[in-house]
C-alpha cells in the first residue's frame, strides 16, 4: 500500500482506556506508549509477546514519529490500539504532504543522509494508510503484526 496511497474521511476511533494518558510528542514517548500497549494485551490475554514483533511494531513507531516531527510541523495526535493481531499505530501532523521515497544518491552522485524511515514503515507494516483530516494535516497508521 506505501506506493500508492489511500486517503479517506478520517472517523474518531473510540479508544476505551482506563486513565487519559498525554500525547506522546517524542519519538521515546510513543514507543513506550506502543510497549505498554502491547505488553497490557499480552498480559491481559495469558499469551507471549513476540520480541522481533514488537520490535518491528516500536521502529515503526519511531520512524512515524521521527517523520511527524521533522516533516509534518509536529505530531499533533497520537493513537495506538492493539486488535486481533496486530498493533493499530496512528501519528497525525500539521502538514498535507504525503510521504515520499527519496533517492539515497542526490543529482550529483553523492550520497544523502537519511531517506529511509517511510521504507522502513512501508516494510514492516501489513496496512498503511494516509488520511486527510478535516482541521488540517494528515493522520499516518499502519498495523504492524505481532506475530
Amino acid at each position: 500500500m506505501c506506493d500508492e496511497h489511500r486517503t479517506a474521511a478520517a472517523p474518531e476511533p473510540s479508544v476505551a482506556r482506563r486513565r487519559p494518558r498525554p500525547r506522546p510528542c517524542k519519538p521515546a514517548e510513543a514507543r513506550l506508549a506502543v510497549e505498554r500497549a502491547v505488553s497490557e494485551r499480552c498480559r491481559a490475554t495469558h499469551t507471549p509477546c513476540d520480541a522481533q514483533a514488537l520490535s518491528d511494531a516500536l521502529l515503526v513507531t519511531s520512524e512515524l514519529a521521527t517523520n511527524a516531527i521533522l516533516h509534518g510541523g509536529g505530531i499533533t495526535d497520537f493513537r495506538v490500539t492493539v486488535e486481533g493481531r496486530g498493533v493499530c499505530v496512528s501519528v497525525s501532523d500539521r502538514s498535507t504532504a504525503l510521504p515520499v521515497t527519496r533517492e539515497p544518491v542526490d543529482p550529483h552522485g553523492r550520497w544523502r543522509p537519511g531517506g529511509h524511515g517511510w521504507p522502513i514503515v512501508c516494510r514492516l507494516a501489513r496496512d498503511v494508510r494516509v488520511t486527510d483530516l478535516p482541521s488540517g494535516g494528515k493522520r499516518i497508521t499502519a498495523v504492524v503484526p505481532l506475530s
